[in-house]
Formats: structure tokens, C-alpha cells, sequence
């Protein structure tokens, strides 16, 4: 999915959409949709790698959540502290002023929908000229709600069903017609007559934590108002919950107290003026909010809550939990949380690891960890359990004196009790089985395709240089499959000097020619196993063999792995032809886009496929899919062995060794040593009241709530969605790793709008539209993210609309200030955008199930790519320009941020873009491309050559690499002007843009404010 194929003709155009009609009546968002089961069966637990880690939900109290390699058990998780008791007041700020602007479509008319490529990771306020102007206005606000546990252990599998919980959206949004666009002739094809009009100094009053300097000042639209008094909340709290601050660990919430002169901070633009549909005259459109300083992970809630794990293991879509199904309701976005258990841990921190020598303390009711918050009573002899608020007896061995503050005298020598995140050693009545040895499978396609693209070659070598690095020495087990038309199977037990080729042709009825010697043990046959990869390309070299018998081949893979598990990694270049699970071309008849049949194309095909990856699961095997080719595959059906059993899909289309050799092998190096957890389940447990009820990721969901993972690691994440019930939820696994985090309950819903996450709520949002994609078409999912949009800034919206004038002025929080513009990112992404015509099936296929993965930043970065200009950085000498910083002032995502003296990286997370303006400096080019570089760019490969120009852009493309690990970002180089490419690459993913008959900015942001307008 990180390569594009260069042959495509030219970007895809997409058709104007349709009106959007009134938003449907609302509906209770989250309600539970009723858990779904997956297949799965008793699982054991590896300790291999390091565990994943998990952390829940929690009303009145807080609680861990575990994640264990291999244990049987249940897992609880931890509870949360009570909320904070006072606020600052924001002070006030000014409202922002917009430039004039032509007339956009009726309300009736929809803005036409793009899909530009994968975007960046938001980035918090603009910089320089960038100023968003806000407004800040008194509001009032309840009284603090009791608060809320949050834990979550490391999991397991996910749920067989994509279905989301919402029900469509009635707006249209108009489908993208099966026509081609012809080349842009430029970067600026349709010009937007509002970056024309003239411009004004934008004016906001001075504003704390505004996210842009304050210019001059001009008359706000709204004055400041004092804030409402209200009486101070009520004295008691919950059991368990409150007495923690005031007896083990003063400060760690904030104090209980009374709420004086709050006031609500929003921010706002006039988007219309007195004729409906335009734009206010003076309207600076590079005022608009965006993202521009990446992902921030939320300040201020940590700082309120310094025991909770850190927001790289867990996010809450808001860190205010509504205390009514009532007020649920009102917050129209999705109310949950996402969670990647192994993160990695921030710089110089790593998570404890507690070894408990009598056996772990748990709540003997609830199976909660001990954690944070809760509390011990009876002279240490008791502690309550912050979950189900039982009191435990304290084990001998754990016993320690209180303090006169109700603090043990151990605290500082207990993470468990000092820290968010913990790993506990599982002991062994945690485990279902022994830990196995981590066992790596490779089922690698030798058709003809796959020997003459190199991809056979670059597999070989880059295994063979990884064999020191697999985890699990010396006990590490290995193993290998070939196929074409029959199946090859390989002998290396380490008697022998030389591997031994056996071949099965009967498809229909598979064998195993020597079950016990077709794995070995890696440190044993360390010599046969390099010796089979040295000579693996050249035994193949002259097969013209088209045929894939790959599922034949699975079966017999999973033969083999049964016993122990393992990962399977699949190397798959020719669409399956023979034997069971043969697929055949799908998506060639243009009559089905856009029907209610359209969706059956992004879904597998085959049973076969499901049926295989609930087996896998149930043995513990995860299964990673590298698929190669330029025709199409049926990735739909592929990727459904990955997507339930927590693996991953690798897509290169159109793949040539000497092209995207280099990505293949850092990917798949790192798909081999990166740290992983095996055998792992998770599960979340929440306090009364609370219980989340839907999952979305790549896992098998096991039961009601538990998650089984045959292997996770740092790349993968899994989002849920909460319901207000009277249940609990537990998980475990190896090792333990416990997530802790408290959060409070409220009874505002402008706190929850202020404590609101972006990053958590798109993260959340595109795995439900993704899922949606699978049940109905393309247009209805794009409807549903923009309804939900509509809805969330109404309700916000009507909070206000009594107390200000607020005219024609659109108002979101300030929290939400990005949520339209990654809103439109995620329509226009590959997963999402246009039809037919503007994503080959394959890749959109592809782009949904590495999304379904992605942690929150990687995934906000690839919604919302950065564009940096390089040249200025690239001519400073050495002395002015060593430091990365300088260079990372990122620019907003339209045509106007490219000079065509400039020199320009569009980075995605997945790729990068060089951008060579059409008249930059010709001695930089030459310094950067060599004697080629008047050439056409799409011939020229970038290399390093021997001047210091050269070498500082290598270094730059590297230390970006180095930030984003993850993937690895192959280099695409562009001049302006080069039609069909600079479309492909560039132009058609400039989200703000409107380019090929998609949506611009400003024109989503008008649709979005007349719809909010609508019966507000």
C-alpha cells in the first residue's frame, strides 16, 4: 500500500456530488449493538515476546488492565480517580474574520467527493500566517461529575463482524462517476476565486493557549461575558473513589470543589455573510484551523491525572464520561477509546515489571488488579477494590503499615501502585500451556510473475540477514513452503548438508511428506536454512509455471504450525487459481458501482478464507499477507486471513526488485524483529455502569469482550466503542501489561466537548466508516462521517446559540477545531473516495485494512500528510542548518503552499514525494539528480552523489525515516507540469484542494455550516 504504480494513466476524476438532504433523526449513538462472538477455541499463551498491554474504562473508580502471554485466567482492569475540582477560566479571545469568497452550491447541491492518498498526522497550531481565530465565551457548566476508572490488558482477537454500530446517514452525498479525468496541466487547475479576494490582517483578541500569535487587535463579535456561578458539586463521592486523593495519594486529582466563573471557550468563523452561501469579505483562508503541529497527545488531562498510563497506550475520545445514557446521546461522535497495548514506551521511560513472589493481587470479586487507585484501609490489613468497590483482605506477604495520610509506607517501591502502566510475570496457573517457542513460517509464491519481478530474490535475502535477529534464540523454530501449480515442501533437519525438495501435486487431498522434520529448530540448522535461501531464486529462475495453488498451500501450513503456533507470513504475487480457495475477477462490470451490491466487492468472496483464519486463530497462528502485483488479486479475500488474526497486509502493486526492493526489505526486517507478544488476549474492564461494547481492528473477538491475539506488537492499534451499562470487563495473557486510567464522570456536555480528543475520535470514526464500506456503498459511508460531523457541531452549537448572537457565525470547540478538515481527509482518502474510477479495488482493499490497524498518530499523519520546502534548508551550509528543526515548519495542503522555485517533500507516512518546481534553481537539481536531471523525473532514481547538496537531502530523507519507523517511505520524484504523475502524486492528494471535482475546504466547511444551520 506505501508504493504507487507509476502506469497509471492519470489521477482519477471525481463526478460532483449529489445535495446533501437534512441530517436523519438522531438516534442514541451508542447504543450496544449487541457483541458480536467469533469463532475461537482455548488458547495458550506464549511468552516470547514481550506482551501487549491494554487499559479500560472505569466509572466511579479506577483499575489496571492486564495483558498476559499465557494465561487461562480473567483480567481486570483499573479504575479511575475523582475528576478534577476546579477549572480555569480561558480567557477571552477573539473571533475570526474571513476573506470574501465566490457563492457556493445551494445546500441543496453536495460538494463533489475526492480521494486523495493517505494523509499526515494532524498537526496543532498553524505556524506564522496560519491563525485560526477563536472565540471565547462564558458557558456554564454542571458540577463535576464522580470519575471514572479507565484499565485495559493486552488482548486477543477481534470480532468477526465490520458492522458499525450507526445506522446510514439519509444526506446524499453524491457518488464519484467511473470516468477518467484527463491530465491536470498544472497545479492550479481550478483556480478558487476566494484566493483571489483581498486580504485582511485576521483580528483575535489575545487569547491563553490560543494555538496562533495574536495580531492586531480588532472588535470581537462577541463580548466577553462573566462567567455562571455554580454551586460547588456534592461532598460525598463514591466509594472508592475520592477517598484515594485524600488518604494514599494527595494531588493525584485535582481537589473537590466549588465551580466559579467558568467559562466555555469556542472558537468561530463568519462563513456567510448577509447573502447566504458566501463568504464574509476579508476572510483570510490561511486563518482556517489545521493541523499543522502533528498529533498532540492530550496535556492537560494527564496533568490532572499523573497516575494514569501515558496517551500512547490509551486515548479516550473524550476524557469527560457522560453520566446518563441521556447525555450519551447528545455527543454525536463516537464515544470510546483506542488503545495500542505495546506501544512504545515514551523516550527514557519503560514500562515496570513487577514479579509478585505469592501470586498477583486481584479483587476476588471482580478479578480487578491491584493498581493506582485503589485504597487501603484497616491499617494496610484491607484495600478496596476501585472496580466493584469489594474490600480484599491484604496477602501476608503484601502487607505494609499506612502512613497518618492513609498512604502505604512502600508506596515508592510499588509501580503497581505508582504507575499507569505495569507488566506483572505471569506465574503458571496463568498459562493454558507451557510457553512455545515463537515459530516462523514462510509460504512464499514462485510462479512466474513472482520469479522475474525479483520478489522471490529480495524475500531470500532479506530472511536470511534477519536469522540473528529473530526473537526467541536458541529456541526459535522455522519453516518453508514454495507453489505454484503443486506444493514444495522442505526438509532441513540439521543432519544434513543440504535441504531436501519434496513436491505435492495432489491438490485435492493434502499431505504431509515428513510431518516431523518440516520445522526445525532455527540455532540447530542454522547452516541448511542459509544454504535453502542462498539457492531458493536461482532453483526457480526458470519456471514459467502461471498457476497458484495457494490454497492448498495454507492448508498445509496450517498443518504444520498447529501444534505451536506461530506466525505465518505469506508471499503471495498471482491471483489463487487451483484448489481449494481459488478466486476468480471480480469488479469488471462498472454496472455494480454504486448499487447496494457494490459493497460485496471489498468483502471476501470465498468462505473458504474466514473459515481458515478462525482455524488460525484458534491455534494461535497470526498470518501476515505481502502481496505483489499489478493485476488484481482479490486483496479483499487475502486480507481477511490477516484481519482476524491480528496480522497485517503489505500491498505492493506493480512490484520490481530494483524499484521497491529496498521497501520490501525494511518492512519485512521489521515485521521479523520488531517486539511482539504472543498468544495474547485483551480485555477491558470498566467500573459499574460502563462496558464497551464493540471492537474494531485486526483481532478474532472471542467472546462478549475478550480479544484474541495470536501476536501484536508497537504497529498495531484497536479502537472500541463505549455504552452506558451496569456490567464489568476483565483480560489477561503472559506477562501482564496493565494500562490504568482514570477519567470523570460528568453531567455537562460542553465538558465533554472541551475534554474531546481528535486523534482518538477520527481514529475511532475511519475505523467505523472502513467497516461501513463493507455493508453499503461507497457514498453512504462518506454521508455517515459528514452527518456525524453535522450532528456533533449542531448539538454544540445549540449549548450557545441562546446566550450569543451568533448569526451566521459557524462555532466548534476548540478541542474539535481540526474534526471537519480530517473529516474531509478521510473522505478523500484511498479507503473512502470517489468510485470506480478513483482507487483500483485492490488498493482501496489494501488502504482499509492497513488503516483498520494504524495507531492514532500514524493514522492522522496519513490523513493529513506534511509538505515541507526543502531548498532553502538544502543550500544553508552545514554550520546554519544541522538540526532537523528547521526544516519541519510544515505548510497546509493546498496548491497555493507550492513555489515553483521550490523544492517540496509530501510525506504520508508511507511514501515520500519530492516536488522539483519548474523553475528551481537548475545547479540544485543538477547537485541533487545528476546529469540526468532535465530528464523526464519518472526515469530518474535519486542516488547519492558526491556534493554536499546531495548528501543533506539523503540525511533528511533518512532522519525522516527514523521518525516513522514503521514503514518505509519509497522515494516518488515529481516536476511541475509532468502530467499524468504530478496529479497522481501530488495534486489529487492536496485534501484542501479542489482538484479532479472533489471538495475543497472551504466549500466542506460551507455544506458542513448550512446543514448545522438547518433547524438548529
Amino acid at each position: 500500500m506505501g508504493t504507487e504504480n507509476p502506469g497509471r494513466p492519470s489521477f482519477p476524476a471525481r463526478p460532483t456530488t449529489s445535495p446533501f438532504n437534512p441530517a436523519p433523526p438522531t438516534m442514541a449513538p451508542f447504543a450496544s449493538s449487541g457483541p458480536v462472538v467469533g469463532s475461537g477455541a482455548g488458547s495458550a499463551f506464549r511468552p516470547s515476546p514481550p506482551p501487549s498491554s491494554q487499559s479500560p474504562l472505569q466509572p466511579p473508580s479506577s483499575a489496571g488492565a492486564p495483558m498476559v502471554p499465557n494465561p487461562p485466567a480473567r483480567f481486570n482492569d483499573p479504575s479511575v480517580s475523582a475528576p478534577p475540582s476546579t477549572y480555569a477560566p480561558p480567557p477571552p479571545s477573539g473571533p475570526y474574520q474571513r476573506f470574501q469568497t465566490p457563492q457556493f452550491p445551494s445546500p441543496d447541491q453536495a460538494p463533489p467527493a475526492r480521494g486523495p492518498p493517505m494523509g499526515q498526522p494532524p498537526l496543532q497550531g498553524p505556524p506564522g500566517s496560519f491563525r485560526p481565530q477563536t472565540q471565547a465565551s462564558p458557558f456554564p457548566m454542571g458540577n463535576p461529575p464522580q470519575s471514572v476508572n479507565l484499565g485495559q490488558p493486552a488482548g486477543n482477537f477481534q470480532r468477526p463482524s465490520f458492522q458499525p454500530p450507526f445506522a446510514p446517514p439519509d444526506s446524499s452525498y453524491p457518488g464519484a462517476r467511473a470516468n477518467m479525468q484527463p491530465p491536470l496541466p498544472g497545479y492550479v487547475t481550478q483556480p478558487n476565486p476566494m484566493t483571489q479576494a483581498p486580504t485582511m490582517q485576521p483580528s483575535f483578541l489575545s487569547q491563553q493557549g490560543g494555538f496562533a500569535p495574536t495580531p492586531q487587535t480588532s472588535s470581537t463579535a462577541f463580548p466577553a461575558q462573566p462567567g455562571n456561578l455554580y454551586p460547588p458539586p456534592p461532598p460525598g463521592a463514591q466509594m472508592g473513589v475520592y477517598s484515594r486523593d485524600q488518604m494514599q495519594y494527595p494531588g493525584s486529582a485535582p481537589p473537590l470543589g466549588g465551580i466559579q466563573g467558568l467559562t466555555e471557550e469556542f472558537s468561530s468563523l463568519s462563513l456567510s455573510s448577509s447573502v447566504p452561501g458566501s463568504i464574509e469579505p476579508g476572510l483570510d483562508l490561511k486563518a482556517l484551523p489545521r493541523p499543522l503541529d502533528g498529533d498532540v497527545e492530550p496535556k492537560s488531562f494527564t496533568e490532572m491525572y499523573p497516575l494514569n498510563c501515558s496517551p500512547r497506550f490509551l486515548r479516550l475520545t473524550t476524557s469527560a464520561i457522560p453520566n446518563s445514557q441521556s447525555l450519551a446521546s447528545r455527543w454525536h461522535l463516537p464515544l470510546g477509546a483506542v488503545v495500542c497495548p505495546l506501544a512504545e514506551a515514551p523516550d527514557g521511560e519503560e514500562v515496570p515489571i513487577v514479579n509478585f513472589a505469592g501470586g498477583i493481587v486481584r479483587c476476588r470479586r471482580c478479578r480487578t488488579y491491584v493498581n493506582p487507585y485503589v485504597t487501603f484501609t484497616d491499617a494496610g490489613r484491607k484495600w478496596r477494590c476501585n472496580i466493584c468497590a469489594l474490600l480484599n483482605d491484604v496477602p501476608g506477604e503484601y502487607f505494609a503499615h499506612l502512613d497518618a495520610t492513609g498512604r502505604r509506607v512502600d508506596l515508592d517501591q510499588r509501580p503497581e501502585l505508582s504507575k499507569g502502566s505495569v507488566e506483572f510475570v505471569a506465574p503458571t496457573e496463568y498459562m493454558v500451556r507451557p510457553p512455545m517457542p515463537p515459530l516462523y513460517f514462510f509460504l512464499i509464491d514462485v510462479s512466474v510473475s513472482a520469479v522475474r519481478s525479483g520478489m522471490v530474490e529480495v524475500v531470500a535475502q532479506t530472511i536470511r540477514s534477519c536469522l540473528d535477529e529473530l526473537p526467541g534464540y536458541p529456541r526459535t523454530q522455522i519453516g518453508f513452503i514454495t507453489y505454484d501449480s503443486t506444493i514444495h515442501f522442505y526438509n532441513m533437519k540439521s543432519s544434513l548438508t543440504q535441504p531436501q525438495m519434496m513436491v505435492v501435486s495432489d491438490l485435492d487431498d493434502m499431505f504431509l511428506p515428513l510431518p516431523d522434520d518440516l520445522l526445525v529448530n532455527l540455532s540447530e540448522s542454522r547452516s541448511v536454512v542459509e544454504t535453502f535461501l542462498d539457492s531458493l531464486p536461482s532453483m526457480f529462475q526458470d519456471n514459467v509455471n502461471l498457476e497458484s495453488a495457494f490454497g492448498p498451500a495454507l492448508k498445509s501450513a496450517f498443518m504444520i504450525m498447529s501444534q505451536l503456533g506461530g506466525k505465518l507470513l505469506i508471499f503471495q504475487n498471482t491471483m489463487p487459481s487451483l484448489g481449494a480457495g481459488r478466486l476468480k475477477l471480480r469488479g469488471e462490470d462498472l454496472r455494480v458501482y454504486g448499487t447496494d451490491k457494490e459493497h460485496a466487492l471489498r468483502i471476501a468472496e470465498d468462505p473458504f478464507y474466514k473459515q481458515m483464519a478462525a482455524d488460525f486463530t484458534k491455534y494461535q497462528i497470526a498470518v501476515d499477507v505481502f502481496a505483489f502485483s499489478d493485476k488484481y488479486i482479490d486483496i479483499a479475500s487475502l486480507g481477511t486471513l490477516a484481519k482476524y488474526t491480528g496480522g497485517q497486509v503489505y500491498y505492493y502493486p506493480g512490484f520490481q526488485s530494483a524499484i521497491h526492493g529496498q521497501k520490501l526489505k525494511s518492512e519485512l526486517y521489521r515485521d521479523l524483529t520488531r517486539e511482539t507478544a504472543w498468544e495474547a488476549v485483551m480485555r477491558v474492564r470498566c467500573g459499574k455502569g460502563i462496558r464497551f461494547t464493540t471492537y474494531h481492528g485486526n483481532f478474532m473477538l472471542r467472546s462478549t469482550d475478550l480479544l484474541a491475539l495470536p501476536a501484536t506488537d508497537c504497529d498495531k492499534a484497536y479502537a472500541m466503542q463505549l455504552s452506558l451499562e451496569e456490567t464489568l470487563l476483565t483480560t489477561q495473557t503472559r506477562r501482564i501489561r496493565i494500562h490504568t486510567l482514570a477519567a470523570p464522570t460528568v453531567t455537562d456536555l460542553g465538558e465533554m466537548y472541551r475534554q474531546a480528543d481528535t486523534g482518538a475520535i477520527v481514529s475511532l470514526f475511519s475505523r467505523l466508516a472502513i467497516e461501513k464500506t463493507l455493508s453499503s456503498k461507497l457514498e453512504d459511508a462518506r454521508n455517515f462521517v459528514q452527518l456525524k460531523i453535522v450532528k456533533a457541531l449542531k448539538e454544540y452549537r445549540n449549548l450557545y446559540s441562546v446566550q450569543h448572537r451568533l448569526g451566521s457565525r459557524m462555532i466548534y470547540p476548540e478541542s474539535l477545531k481540526f474534526l471537519p478538515l480530517y473529516g474531509l481527509a478521510l473522505c478523500k482518502s484511498t479507503p473512502l473516495r470517489g468510485g470506480y474510477a478513483d482507487a483500483q479495488l485492490d488498493e482501496r482493499c489494501a488502504a482499509g485494512f492497513t488503516v483498520m490497524a494504524l495507531p492514532v498518530r500514524k493514522m492522522l499523519k496519513l490523513f493529513y500528510p506534511s509538505l515541507v520546502r526543502l531548498d532553502e534548508y538544502i543550500s544553508k551550509p552545514f554550520s546554519q542548518a544541522d538540526e532537523l528543526k528547521d526544516i519541519v515548519k510544515r505548510l497546509p495542503l493546498m496548491s497555493e503552499s507550492l513555489d515553483s522555485r521550490g523544492l517540496y517533500i509530501y510525506d504520508d507516512g508511507f511514501r515520500f514525494v519530492l516536488w522539483f518546481g519548474r523553475t528551481l534553481d537548475p545547479e540544485l537539481s543538477k547537485n541533487l539528480l545528476g546529469p540526468e536531471f532535465a530528464a523526464e523525473l519518472s526515469r530518474v532514481t535519486l542516488t547519492e552523489y558526491d556534493n554536499e547538496k546531495s548528501r543533506k537531502l539523503l540525511k533528511i530523507l533518512e532522519k525522516f525515516r527514523e521518525n516513522d519507523p514503521s514503514y518505509y517511505q519509497l522515494c516518488h520524484l515529481v516536476r511541475q507540469g509532468e502530467q499524468p504523475r504530478e496529479g497522481f502524486f501530488l495534486l489529487a492528494n492536496l485534501v484542501e484542494d479542489q482538484i479532479g471535482g472533489t471538495t475543497g475546504y472551504i466549500d466542506w466547511l460551507m455544506q458542513i455550516h448550512r446543514q448545522v444551520q438547518q433547524n438548529a
